[in-house]
């Protein structure tokens, strides 16, 4: 199945010169969301991952997705302030400021084996935050998988030294 047949474009959104890579579709076709989990699963599992951490929000459809058929735990990454308990944070770099990520401080065991999933790699600022959070924790980085690359955009710059699938590739926007 070719899944970026089911990813639509929205031009100049969010905002103009932007063409912004709408999943949504994807989830609507059972069977394109089951080749999609599939896929993310296969490669997690060829590296032993033990977790799955996810940034929010659309990273938590998929990443709980892949936790659930894998048999393994499921990492909520939230934006500051959003989880109740002692957080492990990182600051990351955006295009115009720094944004934050938080997990729950005892959420990756020490020596844990961490899939890092996102929907989309553009930038990798925020997968790169994710990598230093799983390692600032103990745990090890097994791979990192996205739905959708924007390989143009170079993401993979900031992931270097990690294993890297996407199963989408976009080499021009």
């Amino acid at each position: 199945m070719a899944l970026q047949d089911h990813i639509r474009d929205i031009p100049d959104f969010p905002k103009p010169g932007i063409v912004f890579k709408d999943i949504t579709p994807l989830f609507l076709d059972a069977t394109a969301l089951r080749e999609t989990v599939d896929a993310l699963v296969e490669y997690a599992r060829e590296r032993d991952a033990q977790y799955v951490v996810s940034a929010e929000a659309r990273g938590f459809v998929l990443g709980a997705a892949v936790a659930v058929e894998m048999g393994a735990g499921f990492v909520l990454a939230r934006k500051p302030g959003k989880l109740p308990r002692e957080v492990a944070s990182v600051e990351y770099a955006l295009e115009y400021g720094i944004d934050s990520l938080e997990v729950h401080a005892d959420a990756i065991p020490v020596g844990s084996r961490v899939l890092v999933h996102d929907d989309l790699l553009a930038t990798g600022g925020t997968a790169s935050a994710l990598c230093r959070l799983v390692e600032r924790a103990g745990g090890t980085v097994a791979g990192c998988a996205f739905v959708i690359e924007l390989a143009f955009l170079e993401g993979r710059k900031q992931l270097e030294g990690y294993d890297v699938a996407s199963l989408v590739r976009y080499e021009s926007q």
